[in-house]
């Protein structure tokens, strides 16, 4: 009979022929070197009997477990799940694990979650999504991060910096306005915007950056409908332009690609043909706007790229720096034809 006992590094260096020492240094990252033909051995014989490392008892000895804490917004959402691919990437490569949080974009929850990662103990906490413009939660965010951080763990923040920590930040409002005026060279003249709750500054600072670009080229932004930054809280705004009609407006901005989902499904079951009888545009590109019919418009940003680099600065991979924003160019796709093309 089998014994039900886990596998322990005792048993991987009697199984290896080596010392515990020497088992302990190959599979619990020590800086010391081994020869690579005890490496090999130890290797070989941990995967024989199927060793995992006990992630606890090292952060125990060694202060911090192989972990990355992630923390997103909701992982069903691609752009939250191409950042994840990113990191997971870049924290593979390092012999990290990542752990990730859903925050379902709400502050008290951001910071409770925040709260029970630092009991893992983990290397690094990586927050990504929007921050929120709620000065007292971001107080206290700050101060949780601030003793993880005091005790030897690093933080990074993905999308705004202002909090004092280490931040892969995107030109929300840059990419915007490069996307506004885009859409004014196409002839569209009166916009609509999509967005998220006025508190979300990421949606906040696209839906500015949009406004600048449009009305630089000639248009202006005439209504704004908001709801929840998801596909479902697109669909609700689509609705709620669909039910006051948009013969007063050429095209609509959705301050996020799948809140530009939602909202073409609303306007289409209202009888209303995106890119025919109003344009749509988004922001992220994420996988599916090219899927989407008609094509999305939208500003192209490196999610994947996004996620790795956040892992590597939390690591202290970079050149030392701070790193510049990250953009990308406007992909002007079927949902925008311009106004003379449209049938």
């Amino acid at each position: 009979m089998e014994s039900s006992s886990p596998v322990t590094l005792n048993d991987v260096a009697d199984e290896a022929g080596v010392s515990l020492a020497t088992a302990s240094r190959v599979l619990n990252g020590s800086v010391r070197k081994v020869a690579e033909s005890y490496r090999e051995r130890v290797m070989a014989a941990a995967e024989r009997l199927g060793y995992a490392p006990n992630l606890s008892a090292q952060a125990m000895a060694k202060g911090r477990a192989n972990i990355v804490g992630l923390l997103v917004g909701d992982i069903a959402d691609p752009y939250f799940s191409a950042i994840t691919s990113g990191a997971m990437a870049a924290a593979d490569e390092a012999g990290l694990v990542v752990t990730v949080a859903v925050t379902g974009r709400d502050a008290d929850r951001e910071l409770t979650t925040v709260r029970a990662l630092r009991g893992q103990r983990p290397r690094a906490i990586i927050l990504a999504g929007s921050r929120f413009s709620d000065a007292t939660l971001e107080a206290e965010l700050t101060a949780e991060l601030e003793v993880f951080r005091q005790g030897g763990g690093r933080v990074v923040f993905i999308s705004q910096s202002g909090l004092g920590f280490d931040t892969v930040r995107i030109d929300n409002a840059g990419a915007a306005r490069g996307l506004g005026e885009r859409m004014a060279s196409l002839g569209y003249r009166s916009a609509a915007v999509v967005a998220g709750p006025e508190a979300l500054i990421t949606s906040t600072e696209r839906a500015v950056g949009f406004t600048a670009g449009f009305r630089a080229g000639g248009g202006d932004v005439v209504r704004t409908a908001r709801g929840d930054f998801t596909r479902d809280g697109g669909f609700a705004a689509g609705e709620h332009l669909a039910a006051s009609g948009v013969s007063d407006v050429d095209i609509i901005f959705a301050t996020s690609d799948i809140m530009a989902v939602g909202a073409m499904s609303a306007l289409r079951r209202a009888g209303i043909t995106p890119g025919a009888d109003v344009g749509i545009a988004g922001f992220d590109d994420i996988s599916t706007a090219r899927d989407v019919t008609p094509p999305l418009t939208t500003v192209e940003i490196p999610l994947e790229s996004i996620g790795r680099s956040a892992v590597e600065l939390a690591l202290g991979e970079g050149d030392g720096g701070v790193p510049d924003p990250v953009s990308g160019p406007v992909l002007v796709r079927e949902s925008t034809p311009g106004v003379g093309a449209r049938a």
